[in-house]
């Protein structure tokens, strides 16, 4: 039987790169991201579902289940920076962190609730993307490495509440992506590391499916 792999944030990036990766080793793959156009043309090329939309959107989160009756593997990738420039936080806007909150922690969590039965049908595996900001204290990064702090303790939870399922949170490291970009500016994030090559690893770690639990690529 074929193996199937839904992620999210899959018009560029790792998430992309992932979905590239996993194609070539014949896995049937639904893709979702905000924006339609790179989306369907990452499809068209790879062969793959394309199912457009806002993962913190509630309908879009059941579209995306309703497309997934079994389910080997989720990958929660889509992301928010937030405010950029990055700003401290004693002056983080209130508003945008809820936002971000809703996001990178919400939506993930809805998400992995509603292919939960999927995902159990096949014995399948979770992979929350996270970041080093989880756990450094980098000035100008506490907006968004609270979100993914969040997102590291909900996927430790989840691993220890469905031991029948692989759950990993996975620090990719810097990637060369639009988001570090947005953060560092375009030149920094041109020495950062092929997402390619980092999809490559996360690809390795799905196949051979180690114990659960939180794993640095860099």
């Amino acid at each position: 039987m074929t193996n199937t792999a839904l992620i999210t944030g899959a018009s560029r990036g790792l998430g992309l790169a992932l979905a590239r990766s996993l194609a070539d080793a014949g896995w049937r793959l639904v893709l979702t991201a905000r924006g339609r156009d790179d989306l369907e043309r990452a499809a068209a090329e790879l062969g793959a579902t394309a199912i457009a939309g806002d993962v913190t959107d509630p309908a879009h989160v059941e579209r995306l289940s309703l497309a997934v009756p079994e389910l080997d593997l989720l990958v929660n990738n889509a992301s928010g920076l937030g405010v950029t420039p990055l700003p401290r936080l004693g002056s983080y806007p209130l508003e945008a962190f809820k936002l971000l909150l809703e996001t990178n922690v919400t939506a993930p969590l809805a998400l992995t609730q509603a292919v939960l039965p999927a995902l159990r049908a096949r014995r399948g595996a979770v992979v929350n993307i996270t970041s080093d900001a989880a756990t450094g204290a980098y000035p100008g990064w506490g907006g968004y490495g609270a979100t993914k702090a969040a997102l590291e303790q909900l996927s430790n939870v989840l691993a220890a509440e469905e031991p029948d399922l692989a759950v990993w949170w996975v620090d990719p490291g810097e990637m060369n992506t639009r988001m570090l970009a947005d953060a560092v500016g375009a030149e920094e994030a041109a020495a950062a590391a092929d997402p390619a090559k980092v999809a490559a690893a996360l690809h390795d770690l799905v196949r051979s499916r180690p114990a659960g639990g939180r794993v640095s690529l860099q």
